[in-house]
């Protein structure tokens, strides 16, 4: 939370002491104050993209919005010079900008969230407690998960930070977002909406030139500058993604030393990021909120929920894992899979070649450990003892992230106490059968209420037409 005690930091800027509030595993979501207005359309989401040789032809309209900061990021990320692309690659941002855009199942995301308990932060299964961990996020995406936490001092403006470090303008004086159309602009890609009769192709060419002839080519403040922006972009879109059409910058002091960059655990603040979106209403967790947090969980449920069949493997071998896989639309969107149970695969990436993800072998020393999570105001627990089958509901004593959390290990001999307990907590939300109330369920439910509303807006749409 943003502190009520001001000072000068020296340099004629006012800031605040930001004072971190760690939630209790029994309340809901963090209720920091957002600034972010409420959600609109962005102008590209009308735009029409054409599919590329992987992705199925004609893409809804609703899933454009959370593809449209791919292909954007994606665009400018190839039109920066060789020395810039060398930068990002020591800051760790490499293999997370090589990926390629995955279309977001809205339908698995909002099922999987229904599952989703606030009080102990994990999601609830018939074989027990889950949840994304820190390693999951490190194979899925790429990003690093080791290092500092990312958090630091709240403002109460970044207008001088935003001048100085971007040359851009915050939204209004008590504020952290930038305008995303001024941000783009600055970047070479103000034109971002699709030409009519435009292919992917074409469309992607263009937006690297356009980002390739206004990006300097020289080092020096400029071309720190054009990092900065595209790393607001990158962090503030993709990463720690904002509801609403403006950019976050809240990250900015962070990015001031670019040589500190690579010091941060950009994945564990993703991690955190999302948990703390699962905390939310359902209602607010729309397609709007699709960024790569959730893209990254439904590629979770990929490997471990394999027997809801949502993903197509298309790229066996390729990292980090999340470039392995298709979205599969609903052709059947009940299928063979409603009359069985959820099937979870508990060790997904067993024979890994773990020496081609460097990555990975840097976040272990963080893996399988109780620990909190950061991300700016939000902290919240990575409760890993309550996903181990055979360690039992209790909860162990979590540590702080410099201390590399508390490592778990077991104190029960067999799963017997777990299930037993488990059951005894949870056994009202599952079927006297023991199988899950509704993940399949709220899965087909979701799909046929999103096909209602479809339904529903074209009949309108050609009455208004009509009229």
């Amino acid at each position: 939370m943003e502190g009520e005690r001001g000072g000068d930091d020296g340099g004629g800027r006012r800031r605040t002491k930001k004072t971190i509030r760690r939630r209790p595993t029994d309340e809901g979501p963090s209720t920091v104050a957002q600034e972010d207005p409420p959600a609109v359309p962005m102008e590209e989401d009308i735009a029409a993209a054409a599919p590329g040789e992987d992705e199925p032809i004609g893409p809804k309209k609703s899933e454009l919005r959370s593809r449209l900061g791919w292909a954007v990021v994606r665009a400018i990320y190839q039109g920066l010079p060789d020395f810039q692309r060398a930068r990002l690659e020591r800051m760790g941002f490499g293999p997370f900008l090589r990926l390629d855009e995955l279309v977001p199942d809205v339908a698995l995301i909002q099922a999987l969230k229904e599952r989703w308990d606030p009080k102990c932060h994990t999601f609830l299964f018939p074989l027990g407690h889950m949840i994304p961990t820190l390693e999951d996020v490190a194979r899925i995406t790429g990003l690093r998960v080791d290092g500092q936490a990312v958090t630091g001092v709240t403002y109460t403006s970044y207008q001088e930070q935003a001048e100085r470090l971007l040359g851009l303008e915050v939204t209004r004086e008590r504020s952290s977002l930038v305008r995303r159309t001024g941000l783009q602009a600055s970047l070479g890609v103000a034109n971002a909406r699709h030409r009519t009769g435009e292919g992917q192709v074409d469309y992607m060419a263009r937006l690297t030139e356009d980002a390739r002839a206004a990006l300097t080519e020289e080092e020096g403040e400029t071309a720190d500058r054009d990092l900065r922006r595209f790393l607001i972009l990158v962090i503030g879109k993709l990463i720690l993604g904002t509801r609403g059409d403006p950019i976050s910058c809240r990250c900015l002091p962070l990015l001031e030393d670019l040589y500190g960059v690579d010091s941060y655990a950009w994945g564990a603040a993703l991690l955190a990021h999302l948990f703390d979106s699962l905390g939310t209403s359902s209602r607010e967790m729309g397609v709007a909120g699709c960024g790569t947090d959730c893209v990254a969980l439904q590629v979770w449920a990929y490997y471990h929920l394999p027997s809801l069949g949502r993903g197509v493997l298309r790229r066996p071998g390729f990292v980090p894992l999340l470039q392995r896989w298709r979205f599969c639309r609903d052709e059947d969107p009940y299928g063979d899979s409603s009359s069985c149970d959820v099937q979870v695969q508990w060790t997904p990436y067993v024979g890994e070649d773990d020496a081609a993800q460097p990555w990975v072998e840097r976040g272990r020393p963080y893996f399988g450990r109780d620990i909190w999570l950061h991300s700016f105001n939000t902290v919240v627990p990575l409760h890993h003892r309550l996903i181990a089958r055979s360690l039992g509901l209790h909860q162990a004593v979590l540590e702080d992230w410099e201390q590399r959390g508390r490592e778990v290990t077991s104190e029960a001999t067999s799963d017997e106490d777990y299930f037993r307990a488990y059951a005894r907590r949870y056994g009202a939300q599952f079927d006297p059968e023991g199988r899950i109330a509704s993940l399949e369920g709220v899965l087909h439910s979701t799909i046929q209420q999103r096909d209602d509303l479809q339904t529903i807006v074209t009949q309108l749409r050609e009455e208004l037409n009509r009229a």
